[in-house]
């Protein structure tokens, strides 16, 4: 697998939010596929591991760790677009089609909008002054900025315990 494959497959997961507990299994059959997150992500950890050429494993649980509060601090920040992208591919306001909430093979993946987006867009909704929306806005705005800076020092702390070559392929996986 290549480092953009890598990364695509990071990115995936993050879209996705795909946390531990954010998306149960689905039983096999008809029109429903067998997925277990937290297998899908130790999959992804051990392909960075030996991306980053880690064969020690007490540096690897060190190493290990920063990534996982990466992969979670990007999956807060949402890409860039969070609930809000996952909503406008898959349509209505909870990730499960045109219905809304729980809907559709995927419903379970939709990351869970917060507090401040789910205010802002109600706004939205409601046609709200310029006044309210504006404030909604402002604090949805300084949320996105505490979890961009969530990741900029979980991106730090990983780069702390980083070779030179080790730094380069996390940034070329995306991880920094």
């Amino acid at each position: 697998m290549k480092t953009s494959q890598l990364f695509a497959l990071a990115g995936l997961v993050g879209m996705l939010g795909l946390g531990a507990g954010n998306a149960p299994a689905q039983p096999a059959g008809p029109g429903n596929f067998s997925f277990d997150p937290a297998q899908f992500q130790k999959m992804i950890l051990d392909r960075y591991r030996e991306q980053l050429d880690v064969k020690d494993d007490p540096e690897w649980k060190v190493i290990e760790g920063r990534i996982q509060k990466v992969m979670d601090a990007r999956r807060e920040v949402g890409f860039g677009g969070g609930a809000g992208m996952m909503r406008l591919f898959m349509g209505g306001r909870g990730g499960g089609g045109p219905g809304g909430p729980g809907g559709g093979p995927f419903a379970a993946f939709a990351p869970t909008p917060v507090p401040e987006e789910e205010a802002l867009q109600r706004a939205v909704d409601a046609k709200a002054s310029n006044a309210e929306i504006k404030a909604a806005l402002a604090k949805f705005l300084q949320a996105r900025k505490v979890k961009q800076a969530n990741l900029e020092k979980a991106q730090a702390d990983l780069r702390q315990v980083l070779s030179v070559r080790q730094e380069a392929i996390a940034s070329l996986t995306g991880l920094l």
